[in-house]
């Protein structure tokens, strides 16, 4: 009989079982694959973040504003090379459950700091001559079927106009990509200015203030003398790299890359406890069987390769049902999820990793059950009954 056949159909010989499986590791890969794409998304900033870029917010806290004068004052400090500076608007689109990530910028040092953001030159122009022309990201154009020429009414939940309008009047002046940043895919980007003479509150200040440095070796330098600079001010600040910045960020909802590990970790043990368990009694049933191939001349490696291709055939079964599981699950949630956007869906190191970690599985699984089976003595096999 055919080796493949005979794998085949040991697996198949107790379906209740072997499906019961199927769905145990499932749901483990399952979980492995979405929580994955979040944790890879949620940080992916960090390996877009480029070396020689650095951000300065107020030093209790990066929501507490700083006035907008401190930009060209950091401007001065030696080894800087670029400054810009933006502030968070809270803008939404007619539903107050779908936020804009929308931020209030300087747009022509903006586009220094931020090269990579790629927009044909007709468009870079009118958003720069434009007050209240709007850059958006791809991810939000495709989200909203936004373009270029669109004028757009968007209201801010947390900053009012002066003049009693809720909302504020915008036209899309440019549509943007950053192939290298797809998180940057997901802003909406208006003029500081028209922010600035509308606004009841918070005139003259910002969030935060973000420049390249002329080489990385100076960056602890440079966030050095920036500090030093406005010690002992009203608003006394704190200067990291744009990486450092972003993990602090996500550090706000807790530590997601060690919560992701624990989920995905108990996940995988119950599973292997369940899985080993189970195929060390599926072998135990067959000691009879095992001792009739040994008698037909199968060799004890020739068992030991059986019963380890079942457990690995089990694994990279459920783990490509789960996987695949996944890939759809994070597809839906990111049609909902525009600040991921284009970021979140399973990745090849995703994809290629849950494989890796079912061949793992497999084998573990499969180790103790295949090796029993390999040392069967054929007296012993035949006189169990």
């Amino acid at each position: 009989m055919n080796q493949a056949l005979l794998v085949a159909k040991n697996l198949g010989r107790r379906k209740l079982r072997t499906s019961l499986m199927l769905v145990a590791i499932f749901i483990a890969f399952f979980l492995y694959g979405f929580l994955e794409c979040f944790n890879r998304a949620f940080h992916a900033g960090d390996n877009a973040s480029a070396a020689e870029r650095l951000i300065t917010v107020n030093r209790i806290n990066f929501t507490m504003p700083l006035p907008v004068n401190y930009a060209e004052r950091i401007r001065q400090v030696q080894g800087v090379k670029a400054v810009t500076y933006q502030s968070w608007f809270g803008g939404y689109f007619q539903d107050t459950r779908e936020p804009l990530f929308m931020m209030a910028v300087q747009p022509d040092t903006y586009l220094d700091v931020y090269p990579n953001l790629q927009m044909p030159p007709e468009q870079r122009r009118a958003w720069l001559a434009t007050r209240t022309g709007l850059a958006i990201g791809r991810t939000v154009a495709d989200k909203y079927h936004w373009k270029v020429g669109d004028h757009l009414p968007i209201a801010s939940n947390i900053y009012s106009r002066k003049d009693g309008a809720k909302a504020w009047e915008f036209e899309v002046s440019a549509v943007f990509a950053a192939p290298d940043d797809p998180q940057r895919d997901s802003l909406v980007l208006m003029h500081h200015d028209y922010f600035d003479e509308g606004v009841t509150f918070g005139r003259d200040q910002i969030n935060m203030a973000i420049m390249t440095t002329a080489s990385p070796t100076l960056n602890d330098q440079i966030e050095k003398a920036i500090d030093s600079l406005f010690a002992n001010s009203e608003a006394e600040t704190t200067t990291d790299t744009a990486a450092a910045f972003n993990r602090a960020f996500a550090a706000q909802f807790g530590n997601i890359a060690l919560i992701i590990t624990l989920v995905v970790a108990t996940a995988f043990a119950a599973i292997l406890m369940i899985v080993g368990n189970t195929m060390v009694m599926a072998v135990r049933e067959r000691t009879r069987e095992i001792g009739v191939l040994k008698t037909l001349g199968f060799s004890g490696s020739t068992i030991l390769a059986q019963i380890l291709s079942e457990s690995l055939l089990l694994a990279l079964l459920g783990a490509l049902l789960g996987l695949g599981a996944a890939a759809g699950a994070v597809s839906v949630a990111s049609r909902f999820l525009s600040g991921f956007g284009s970021n979140l869906h399973v990745s090849t190191a995703v994809f290629l990793g849950g494989i890796g970690w079912a061949v793992l599985l497999g084998l573990v699984t499969g180790a103790i059950p295949a090796w029993t089976g390999m040392r069967l003595r054929i007296a012993a096999a035949l006189g169990r009954h």
